[in-house]
């Protein structure tokens, strides 16, 4: 009775926090635009949401409580480098993005072009939960889950890349300001993105010494992040 109690409090915040980054996101992007009518930003905010609905869906409700809240055993370098690509980097993202908007410094005004990086970042954001559904030790922050039976995950895209969620994610992150219509967003994405690259190559290393089996499954899968690139 007790673990369905746990478990139930685990979801729930994970939904909380969640859903408030959304709400933030939404009042972020319509404060500093300046406009409540902006179709991107509702279509984006939209977008997102049916994502964190997808997420909940792939993942099963231990790994929801994993990710509920920061985790015993997180690398203490990960605790700000997470925080920076999960949370500080997209709204600084979204915060230039709105003013741009405002201010008119670099809009891009062709509908055509934002529809398909609002596409790409839906895809970009399912390769995500693809990796989420694969690998039931997604964690939000790296960490070796020995209380969960930690192993390595081979199935879904981690066959043919060892980090697909990164690579997901800086797909998002940089079809985001091209959806909003902001050139100049472009400039923290560029950030998020290279604080992911630096997060993939940190995590291998950690995976290679701590974790049984990683080291045989890098050398077969050998791209980290995007086949036949890295």
């Amino acid at each position: 009775m007790e673990g369905k109690q746990e478990e139930k409090i685990g979801i729930r915040k994970w939904w909380i926090k969640n859903l408030i980054f959304i709400g933030l996101a939404g009042t972020l992007l319509f404060l500093t635009s300046g406009k409540i009518n902006w179709v991107m930003a509702w279509s984006y905010l939209g977008a997102a949401f049916l994502i964190v609905i997808a997420n909940a869906i792939a993942m099963d409700p231990a790994l929801l409580i994993e990710r509920s809240e920061l985790q015993e055993g997180t690398k203490k370098w990960d605790t700000a480098l997470a925080t920076f690509v999960a949370i500080i980097g997209p709204l600084s993202l979204l915060i230039v993005a709105g003013l741009d908007i405002r201010f008119g410094w670099s809009q891009l005004s062709r509908s055509l072009l934002q529809i398909l990086a609002l596409a790409i970042f839906v895809l970009g954001a399912f390769l995500g939960t693809w990796a989420m559904a694969a690998n039931k030790f997604f964690s939000s922050t790296v960490r070796i889950q020995e209380e969960r039976q930690h192993q390595v995950a081979t199935g879904g895209p981690y066959q043919y890349v060892r980090h697909p969620g990164y690579g997901g994610a800086i797909i998002s992150i940089l079809a985001t300001p091209v959806a909003l219509g902001s050139w100049f967003g472009l400039l923290p994405g560029a950030l998020v993105a290279i604080g992911y690259i630096l997060r993939t190559v940190l995590e291998d290393r950690v995976l290679v010494e701590e974790l049984g089996g990683y080291k045989d499954y890098a050398r077969k899968v050998r791209y980290r992040l995007f086949p036949m690139i890295w």
